[in-house]
């Protein structure tokens, strides 16, 4: 794995073996990094959780973070994000994390770059380390995904968090539906679309989506009251979920919209879970690039891998 970029691209293996790596360091923790070695987070999108859980797992394992305000930097000027990210490679960058509001840039940098690129989002193409986030949540909860009923809520169309996660979970065997306004439905994500309150009762994994108001070309004006009670989960739908079945939500949560404000932390709620996952998987992903460069530890995916076939 020389970059991560896609969840598309990843194969079960590959997933699994992040995700493994992922349970390692949180039951052992890291090693030292043996040599000093520098991430840059290229931040394009407003960002709280994804660039700060980036930042603090890059700490953890012992890298530089070098600082980058975009509003400050050479973009202001007229630089390129190519040439951006080339002068980071330049002058001594290990790692790149990018998120960016135009969909397969970050796809594009990594093609043209050294060093290992990671996508923090992607405009509303992908984020695949806020899926391998949500996936590490769920594999804590049911330790397997075959056949697992997992309904993302929503947005669907413009999210890339459904897009990546929807991708990774057919990979890794569990059955997705959508449940969303018609208008906002994704006819190129081949997953079929279910009634909710049907959906609800039958799923073991509920994931609502933030409505992407930034990336909707016409004025959308929304009724909160009313899209709750039509298309959110209501206290009424959480009360029909199975008895095992968990809430997911990849934040910035609007509270009384896509879920009634008392279940976003209610016992069933994995939300904040998943942000405290959001630094653990990162580290994983981190940590698997630089040893796949040779730069740290020895990478044992070879033997992970036999032992998984």
């Amino acid at each position: 794995m020389n970059n991560f970029v896609s969840m598309k691209e990843m194969s079960a293996i590959q997933i699994h073996q992040l995700l493994k790596t992922a349970s390692d360091i949180e039951r052992n923790g890291v090693s030292p990094l043996s040599e000093q070695l520098f991430a840059a987070n290229l931040f394009f999108e407003p960002s709280t959780r994804t660039k700060m859980s980036f930042v603090v797992a890059e700490k953890k394992l012992g890298l530089e973070v070098l600082d980058f305000d975009a509003g400050s930097s050479s973009l202001q000027k007229g630089e390129s994000v190519y040439d951006t990210a080339k002068t980071l490679e330049s002058i001594g960058a290990n790692l790149l994390v990018v998120r960016h509001p135009v969909a397969n840039q970050v796809q594009q940098l990594a093609k043209q770059l050294t060093i290992p690129v990671i996508n923090a989002g992607d405009g509303a193409g992908e984020h695949p380390t806020q899926c391998l986030l949500d996936l590490y949540t769920m594999y804590q909860e049911f330790q397997s995904f075959q056949g697992l009923n997992v309904l993302i809520v929503g947005d669907v169309v413009h999210s890339r968090v459904a897009r990546s996660n929807a991708y990774a979970l057919k990979t890794l065997g569990a059955n997705v539906y959508f449940s969303s306004k018609p208008q906002w439905q994704d006819a190129e994500l081949d997953f079929p679309y279910l009634d909710l309150d049907e959906a609800i009762e039958m799923c073991d994994v509920v994931m609502l989506l933030r409505i992407q108001l930034e990336r909707h070309e016409e004025n959308t004006v929304l009724d909160q009251d009313s899209y709750l009670a039509k298309y959110g989960l209501t206290i009424e739908r959480e009360r029909k979920m199975k008895d095992h079945a968990i809430i997911l939500h990849p934040a910035p949560v609007n509270r009384g919209i896509e879920i009634a404000d008392q279940l976003v932390e209610c016992e069933r709620s994995r939300i904040f879970t998943q942000m405290k996952n959001g630094v653990t998987t990162r580290m994983a992903v981190i940590q698997q690039l630089l040893q796949s460069g040779g730069t740290t530890h020895v990478n044992h995916f070879n033997q992970f891998e036999a032992n998984f076939r």
